[in-house]
C-alpha cells in the first residue's frame, strides 16, 4: 500500500512587474491541497506551471531549487509574474 499524500499549502508571496495579477490575486492568498482535486478559482496558466511541483511535494519529493520542506515558482506571465511559495505541511 503506498504512503499518504502530504498537505501542501500554496501561497502568493510576491507579484513581480506591475505588482497587480492580472486574475486580481494578492499577496498572501492561500489555498490548500490535501486531495486531489484543483484549487477553487485558481488560475489555470499558474496551475499548469505548478501542477508537477504540487504532485513531488506531496509524494515526498524534494525540488533541486528549494529546501525539503518549501519551494517557490512563478507564473508564466511576465508582466505580473505572481511568485507562489508551495509549503509540505507536517503530518496531522
Amino acid at each position: 500500500m503506498g504512503r499518504e499524500a502530504s498537505k501542501v499549502q500554496v501561497t502568493i508571496t510576491d507579484i513581480q512587474g506591475t505588482g497587480e495579477c492580472s486574475q486580481g490575486f494578492k499577496k498572501g492568498d492561500t489555498w490548500l491541497i490535501e486531495e486531489n482535486i484543483t484549487p477553487t478559482n485558481f488560475c489555470m496558466f499558474a496551475f499548469g506551471v505548478i501542477y508537477p511541483t504540487l504532485k513531488t511535494m506531496r509524494h515526498g519529493g524534494v525540488m533541486p531549487w528549494g529546501e525539503s520542506e518549501v519551494t517557490a515558482l512563478g507564473c508564466p506571465d511576465f508582466h505580473h509574474t505572481v511568485i507562489y511559495e508551495i509549503r509540505r505541511l507536517p503530518p496531522e
